[in-house]
């Protein structure tokens, strides 16, 4: 957070300590799955932050993820020296492409495929004379 958001912060939580709580300890997860420790190190701070979150019984509830053991498995990217740290927009891409892939081949049959690819491939054929249609249309319109 920015200088300004930690300040505006405890205006917004003022009156709501579990939210104040909460924030806290999903600093903490984010700090978890930073690059700057390893494995071991990540796991011994995640079982003492499992132990923490046991005492707060108003947020306790909200945080069962927190005891999932496929947690424990996210964390061991960071012995791996291979693996570059990925941005939000490599992320955003790859979330795009996955979803158009779901909604062209979700329940397509056999024929349904055929039919697309075809489609597509007519369609890639009439693009040259569709851009000089436009082309055409936009120049007419501007005179």
């Amino acid at each position: 957070m920015t200088l300004a958001e930690q300040r505006t912060l405890p205006r917004l939580t003022r009156g709501l300590p579990q939210v104040r709580t909460l924030r806290a300890i999903m600093a903490e997860v984010s700090r978890l799955f930073a690059r700057r420790c390893r494995t071991d190190t990540a796991l011994a701070k995640l079982a003492q932050l499992r132990q923490r979150v046991r005492r707060f019984q108003s947020v306790g509830q909200l945080l069962t993820k927190l005891r999932s053991p496929h947690l424990d498995k996210a964390l061991t990217f960071l012995d791996d020296k291979l693996l570059p740290a990925t941005s939000n927009a490599v992320e955003r891409g790859n979330r795009r492409h996955r979803k158009m892939q779901k909604t062209v081949y979700r329940v397509r049959t056999q024929e349904h495929i055929h039919n697309r690819i075809a489609l597509d491939m007519l369609r890639e054929s009439q693009k040259d004379g569709r851009t000089d249609t436009l082309k055409v249309l936009h120049r007419k319109r501007a005179a």
